[in-house]
């Protein structure tokens, strides 16, 4: 794969970080982004190769971000070539516990930040001719677990799966390509935020019998960047959990 310059959202820690980390590793131009200036800075710090890497804090939600994205690739790089839209929220709150506020968090966040950052990208691919796009969604659209209720970010998860395959058919005819990846559970700072202080335990949710790593997903993010011939999917990144269980 040539040279690429690569945004990533939300890469201060967890899958970010991993993404961001590889591309770097294989000689990409990174920007990288995080709402907190410290993560942030902390993260540029750990990841080196400054000649290659640069910084955008900002909240994903605010279409200016998203702007400001855009303006230091090219400023920087001279170039668009691959946006993957990492950064979300997700926690569990019974379906009735759920307010109008609580719910436009993750629709602000997780698709709205998507949608405005796939926008600004695009703008920016449809001048070069070609362009990547990776959202990071869930396996829980398509199999739910019923001791998790996470109506709020799923429902906002699974906007960012139909944009996805909106997307793809909208701008393939211009060389651009829109995919998903839909990870299961992945060993990351967000399963201590939802209160899971031993994410192994839900190894049996995968048939595999174990949870990906963050650079499992890094890896998948890394081929389809290069793929120059697979536009519309959401893969499962998932260990088979959508595809059956085990028997307890």
């Amino acid at each position: 794969m040539k040279k690429q310059t690569v945004i990533v959202t939300g890469a201060s820690t967890g899958i970010g970080k991993a993404i961001a980390t590889l591309f770097l590793e294989r000689g990409h131009n990174v920007v990288i982004n995080a709402a907190s200036e410290v993560n942030l800075n902390s993260t540029y710090q750990e990841l080196g190769n400054h000649d290659r890497l640069a910084r955008v804090t900002g909240d994903i939600s605010k279409p200016e971000t998203a702007e400001l994205l855009i303006e230091t690739a090219l400023a920087r790089f001279g170039a668009v070539d691959v946006l993957i839209n990492n950064a979300g929220i997700f926690e569990a709150k019974p379906f009735m516990e759920v307010d109008a506020n609580y719910l436009d968090r993750f629709l602000d966040i997780n698709l709205k930040g998507t949608f405005f950052t796939s926008q600004a990208a695009i703008a920016q691919m449809l001048k070069q001719g070609e362009g990547s796009i990776i959202n990071i969604g869930t396996v829980l659209v398509d199999h739910a677990i019923g001791g998790f209720p996470a109506t709020a970010p799923v429902v906002s998860k699974a906007g960012i799966h139909a944009l996805t395959r909106q997307l793809a058919t909208e701008f393939g005819k211009f060389n651009i390509r829109v995919n998903g990846i839909s990870p299961g559970i992945i060993r990351s700072p967000l399963q201590a935020k939802n209160g899971i202080s031993d994410a192994d335990s839900l190894a049996g949710l995968h048939l595999l019998n174990r949870i990906g790593e963050t650079k499992d997903v890094a890896e998948l993010a890394l081929y389809l960047a290069g793929s120059n011939f697979v536009t519309g999917e959401i893969i499962n990144l998932d260990g088979g959990h959508v595809a059956g269980h085990h028997l307890a």
